[in-house]
């Protein structure tokens, strides 16, 4: 069993603070759907919104080059052009992550990778949502070509990783997801890295 799994299993043997008394369909999208639940918290009823999302998947991919392929988009919902990893839903709630995760890359991108390694995982939005993301690292990139839907608007850019963590710091990059990736795979990177190095100086 892995730490992860470990995780889940103490927290739903935890006693819950709030009993959920009706849970009712508000609205059906595309890809998400607004519920109301009626809960009983701390000895008093209250009306919650929450949306649930079927999950989704995300890569950092990176180059023979060491730079990082990103992808400016539009988000509707900023009204805006985004600096983000490459990401997408899930094509149906069964789908394996990682499936997904080699989607996504090859869609976005133009490259595929012959295999993904798992970075991290995180929920989104806590607050409302039930998203919950997978990430994935994406070494010895293969050059194919994109697939994207006809309404999306996405460029391809390679970046240095220092410059990444510099536009965060900045403010510059928003996206969560990619935050949390970039700052994850510094780390881990560095870390590889000095270890690299240590094993030099003693040999």
């Amino acid at each position: 069993m892995n730490g992860n799994q470990e995780k889940k299993d103490d927290q739903s043997q935890e006693q819950l603070p709030v009993v959920r008394l009706d849970r009712q369909l508000k609205y059906q999208g595309n890809i998400l759907k607004i519920y109301e639940d009626v809960v009983l918290a701390n000895g008093h009823k209250a009306h919650w919104d929450f949306i649930h999302h079927d999950g989704a998947a995300a890569v950092l991919p990176v180059a023979d080059d060491g730079r990082i392929l990103m992808v400016r988009q539009y988000r509707n919902a900023l009204d805006r052009f985004t600096l983000e990893i490459p990401a997408g839903k899930l094509d149906d709630p069964a789908e394996p992550k990682i499936q997904c995760a080699f989607r996504e890359l090859e869609e976005e991108t133009g490259f595929r990778a012959e295999h993904l390694e798992y970075l991290m995982s995180l929920n989104t939005t806590v607050a409302f949502c039930d998203e919950a993301i997978d990430i994935f690292v994406a070494h010895h990139l293969i050059p194919s070509r994109q697939h994207l839907d006809e309404d999306e608007v996405i460029n391809v850019e390679p970046w240095d990783l220092k410059d990444l963590e510099e536009m965060i710091y900045k403010g510059e990059i928003t996206d969560g997801k990619t935050i949390a990736a970039i700052m994850a795979y510094a780390r881990k990177y560095r870390s590889v890295d000095k270890r690299d190095q240590e094993l030099d100086i003693c040999s």
